[in-house]
């Protein structure tokens, strides 16, 4: 395919440039305009310029026989910030358009309006800080810019930047996901019912602010990934590509293909060169327009399958390698992720992908997709399984670890308690599935509720447990780190356009009088003892034993040994723990005072193993107290990382 795109004269990334051809562009001698629609008749520009009226100084000529349209216009005809849009004339109807590669679309505030906006400031923004220079195990966090604040109502990139970003810092994150980026008409979509696949999303604010956001992060030494959503588009015909040229086919599958009936939304043809290109294209202008560090491509699965990933358990390889599968759709994520490499060889690629199909996260150059990452999606199922239909003292802890370490070794996944998935309107964040009303008045520090102490300490131990058992990346969903109650709901008819849902309540996490500070401490505490000992970078994990009657298991990464005691009721004294590996020293328990816990443990604690006589042959052994609903990270001695 590639060869068919580029014909062998160009590069890759050289075709992936749609974006510095097609829509509006200012050149020395005034504006051009370009934009690919073969089966429209007529094409104009309408605007301020022309009384919004079709007018014949303002139409567009056909350039060629493949479908594109051009206008050329002086420079006084446009200025920055006016308002323009497409009318469009085909066989058989019209209609109004924003034009495709649209860098700019604006909402009129009083009539609800979509429209294209000419951009270009006079001053163009001038970056300050690099892109990060690292290999660090990715430890995401999950942001949404609209909902990033306290106060009801929509965040801008502005206020993310002064007041997120430095909590993202503070908590000991190195990379940032943003969400909703692309545009939407409609913001309970979450952002995945993309209308304008080149414009930032401007009920957040100007690309200027967006750009600052990313310098700053940067020059904070995060990285910034993007949810980049080529799994479908809205189907909104205004506002987005659907039925742009008058054809349903234009970008998408004509007929019940062409519909994603679960979401409501289209599905692209990825057999198009031109879809391809400008897929392609997209990918490449969010990394060269506003220096993204790589994406977090959405709805993989849906992409997959024509299906949908709606139909098979995926119990088998069969369920991957048969007709079913979209042929195309694994071409194009190929593509794609030669594509970003070749443009921003540092760049992270994360496939959203529940199927578990082979070779996703695997090296083009070995027969594989080519992600850097996946998320490891049956990670939080299994949680939530759990937590909702087990009783603790009945978990399966076989199960458990299977879930928690269930991943193909040639490829690198990313792993996660919760996303925004699990707690969007219908479910619950996992503190509220554990906890549930007694939130609403029983978080006081003072306050003595068995609800509480139970929810807070296994919220502890689940996100511990997650870390430890990682492949090589982990994940977190703005705000789930101090335990952020409720869900997740966007204003809507529904809940009579409430923004309550759609934020974040960070003045629980910042009341020393609540105790939501303490899961946001252990948190931060988790991650630095993992990050100064580089065990997602250097270790894998490694099962040291596991006893489900007990309700305990270990796990050893590196210089770290994690020993985790789900039981509900009991501790255990003396618990023997195999480790021949000398010295070790308390450095982190689930149940210190400071994150709001008994503390039955003295902090800082030592312990050496012994020779048991009873084991033949002879193996050493630690012998611990373990605390009912308790986790520990112990670290090696003597290793040159264990200062704090």
């Amino acid at each position: 395919m590639e060869q068919r795109l580029t014909g062998g004269r160009i590069s890759l990334a050289a075709f992936a440039a749609g974006h510095e051809h097609f829509g509006l562009h200012c050149e020395a001698d005034g504006w051009v305009f370009r934009e690919w629609a073969p089966a429209a008749e007529e094409i104009h520009i309408v605007g301020p310029f022309s009384g919004w009226r079709e007018d014949r100084a303002f139409s567009l000529h056909r350039l060629n026989d493949h479908g594109e349209w051009e206008i050329r216009l002086p420079r006084e005809t446009l200025r920055h910030g006016d308002l323009y849009k497409l009318r469009l004339r085909w066989s058989g109807g019209e209609g109004e358009r924003i034009p495709a590669y649209a860098r700019r679309v604006v909402q009129d505030a009083e009539n609800g309006i979509f429209c294209a906006q000419a951009w270009h400031p006079a001053e163009p923004y001038e970056w300050k800080h690099p892109a990060p220079r690292t290999n660090d195990a990715p430890l995401v966090y999950e942001a949404h810019a609209g909902m990033a604040q306290d106060r009801e109502g929509v965040g801008t990139y502005a206020e993310f930047r002064e007041r997120t970003l430095p909590r993202v810092v503070d908590a000991g994150y190195n990379t940032i996901q943003l969400m909703a980026v692309m545009e939407h008409p409609y913001y309970g979509s979450f952002g995945y019912h993309v209308s304008n696949f080149f414009a930032a999303s401007s009920r957040f604010g100007t690309p200027e602010e967006l750009k600052a956001l990313i310098d700053a992060a940067h020059g904070a030494g995060l990285r910034v990934i993007m949810d980049l959503v080529h799994s479908h588009a809205v189907r909104n015909e205004v506002e987005g590509l659907s039925r742009f040229d008058g054809t349903a086919c234009q970008y998408f599958h004509e007929g019940a293909r062409g519909y994603h009936a679960a979401w409501d939304s289209r599905c692209f043809d990825y057999a198009k060169p031109e879809v391809l290109h400008f897929l392609l294209s997209n990918c490449r202008f969010w990394l060269d327009e506003y220096h993204f560090d790589g994406f977090r491509f959405d709805g993989v699965t849906s992409m997959l399958y024509l299906h949908h990933g709606m139909g098979p358990p995926f119990a088998s390889y069969n369920d991957y390698f048969n007709e079913t599968v979209d042929e195309n759709a694994l071409v194009y994520l190929t593509l794609a992720n030669k594509l970003i490499h070749d443009v921003a060889p540092r760049a992270l690629t994360i496939a959203e992908d529940v199927s578990g199909m082979p070779g996703l996260g695997a090296p083009i150059e070995d027969g594989g997709c080519g992600f850097d990452f996946r998320l490891a999606m049956g990670v939080p199922d299994c949680w939530f399984k759990l937590i909702r239909d087990v009783r603790d003292e009945d978990w399966n802890l076989g199960y458990l670890w299977h879930e928690l370490s269930n991943r193909r070794a040639d490829e690198r996944t990313i792993s996660y308690a919760e996303s925004h998935d699990q707690a969007i309107v219908g479910g619950k964040t996992i503190i509220f599935q554990l906890i549930d009303a007694p939130m609403y008045s029983a978080m006081r520090r003072e306050d003595n509720d068995l609800a509480v102490e139970r929810g807070m300490a296994l919220h502890k131990m689940i996100r511990l447990a997650t870390l430890a058992a990682a492949g090589h990346g982990y994940m977190n969903f703005i705000g789930n780190e101090f335990g952020h109650p409720e869900w997740v709901d966007f204003p809507r008819p529904g809940n009579n356009w409430s923004y309550h849902y759609a934020r974040r309540q960070w003045r629980l996490r910042d009341d020393p009088r609540l105790k939501y500070h303490f899961l946001a401490d252990f948190d931060r505490a988790m991650l630095a003892i993992v990050k100064r000992n580089r065990a997602l970078e250097e270790a894998d994990p490694r099962l040291v034993m596991l006893h489900n009657d007990d309700k305990v298991f270990a796990v050893e990464r590196g210089n770290l040994l994690f020993v985790f005691n789900f039981n509900p009721a009991r501790s255990f004294t003396d618990y023997g723990i195999e480790s021949p590996r000398a010295r070790y020293i308390l450095r982190l328990d689930t149940d210190e005072r400071r994150f709001g816990g008994q503390e039955r443990l003295a902090p800082g604690q030592c312990y050496t193993a012994v020779a048991s006589s009873d084991a033949r042959p002879a193996r050493e052994f630690m012998q611990l107290y373990l605390p009912a609903r308790t986790a520990l990270v112990l670290e090696r001695a003597g290793t040159g990382k264990s200062k704090e």
